[in-house]
């Protein structure tokens, strides 16, 4: 069984509330797959939290749930369980914080299994503006491997498109690239977003491993949609269900030289910085 290093867990805690940033930046922590923390000003989102103590982790979760208490918002894109954590998002609903929780239709009823009182709980419908805090957001359709939808539960996987702190933040979730994505996504002059690069194929998809863009797409909706910054991600995780993110800075490099990207550290805090920020 894989134990969280605790220290590590203290210290990324303390540093996520410690870090202020000016306006216009945005602080950004990979907690590998596509899970993130995202802060700006004093606000505090979660997307995504995986952190089971699993064994079929290539590494083990930088923190524990229970550690998880400053969470102002939880994002979720939708329901596997690498995304919707049934290890992680019970032991958050327990710490009886403000934590709202967000997320598709389709995962309410998980939630409230979880514990998150139905006051926490939100229904993300695509195409709506919303706000938590200082955070306005706002989820769109994702294809997984296609578009799910439902008249009820609206569509089953969503990505998010978030305003905080003067900057746009894009996270796709799990998506390949469906026919009017690039518009909606370039409507929205993203500075920075996370997206998926491993792939798919047949044979994983035998093996109900649900597949996402591959880095040679990520690479061109980066590029097609004006992205200022592009961060890959659900590489890492998996054994037999990752990509190696070289390969995508490589074809930015030969393809779109003048693409940024920044591949992050485990862990690390990466600091976005806008235009807006130097004005």
């Amino acid at each position: 069984m894989i134990i969280p290093n605790v220290r590590t867990g203290e210290l990324l805690i303390r540093e996520v509330n410690e870090t202020r940033v000016p306006y216009g930046m945005l602080a950004i922590w990979f907690l590998g797959q596509v899970s993130v923390i995202v802060k700006g000003g004093d606000t505090v989102v979660y997307i995504d939290p995986y952190l089971a103590n699993s064994p079929y982790r290539r590494f083990e979760p930088p923190l524990r749930p229970e550690e998880a208490a400053n969470a102002d918002c939880v994002l979720i894109t939708h329901d596997h369980i690498d995304h919707l954590d049934p290890d992680t998002i019970p032991k958050m609903a327990e710490l009886g914080n403000d934590t709202v929780y967000v997320a598709p239709g389709y995962c309410l009823d998980s939630l409230a299994e979880f514990g998150v009182p139905p006051e926490k709980r939100v229904h993300a419908k695509t195409g709506e503006w919303r706000e938590v805090k200082e955070l306005r957001y706002k989820p769109i359709p994702s294809a997984h491997e296609e578009l799910e939808y439902d008249p009820a539960l609206d569509h089953r996987f969503v990505g998010y498109i978030l305003q905080l702190n003067g900057v746009t933040f894009y996270h796709a979730g799990d998506t390949t690239i469906y026919p009017g994505m690039i518009e909606a996504v370039k409507a929205e002059q993203v500075d920075c977003a996370l997206l998926p690069i491993n792939g798919r194929d047949p044979f994983r998809l035998a093996r109900n491993i649900v597949g996402n863009m591959n880095f040679r797409e990520a690479a061109e909706f980066a590029a097609a949609t004006g992205i200022d910054t592009v961060i890959p991600a659900h590489y890492d995780m998996f054994a037999g269900n990752g990509e190696h993110p070289g390969y995508f800075v490589d074809y930015l490099y030969e393809n779109h030289p003048t693409q940024k990207s920044h591949v992050p550290a485990r862990f690390e805090r990466y600091v976005y910085v806008s235009g807006r920020a130097l004005k």
